[in-house]
């Protein structure tokens, strides 16, 4: 597909998927006339990086641990430093409270909604 189609079944900008692919988390095909061709498995990769920038990663780490995503994980020996597993465990503790946070909200939402239905329903036997 063209990048004008992945930006339209995305919801992501072209401007933004080109910046994802200058970064080198995406790596489209080129056809002859050198236009992009993106394969179907893209969409889940840049749903994907959405995910993880929306969690709060920043691109660099996206960019290691983007390919561990797909089994089997393959990891490069120089990635892999004291710095970067530290700034990984810290993005993993924050995304954890995010993660707390976001179900607390959740279940807090949830009574809401059942006590509020539960008033409907009384006041519709009344």
């Amino acid at each position: 597909m063209k990048i004008g189609e992945l930006s339209q079944r995305t919801n992501v900008s072209t401007r933004l998927l080109r910046y994802y692919e200058e970064q080198g988390l995406l790596t489209p095909d080129r056809t002859a006339n050198g236009y992009r061709d993106y394969a179907e498995c893209h969409l889940d990769d840049v749903w994907q990086i959405r995910g993880l920038l929306s969690s709060g990663l920043p691109v660099r780490i996206i960019k290691q641990i983007l390919p561990c995503l797909d089994e089997p994980c393959e990891l490069q020996a120089a990635e892999v430093t004291p710095e970067m597993l530290a700034s990984l465990e810290q993005q993993r503790a924050l995304m954890e409270d995010r993660v707390r946070c976001l179900t607390e909200s959740r279940d807090a939402i949830t009574a809401y909604l059942e006590a509020a239905r539960s008033r409907l329903a009384t006041a519709a036997l009344s």
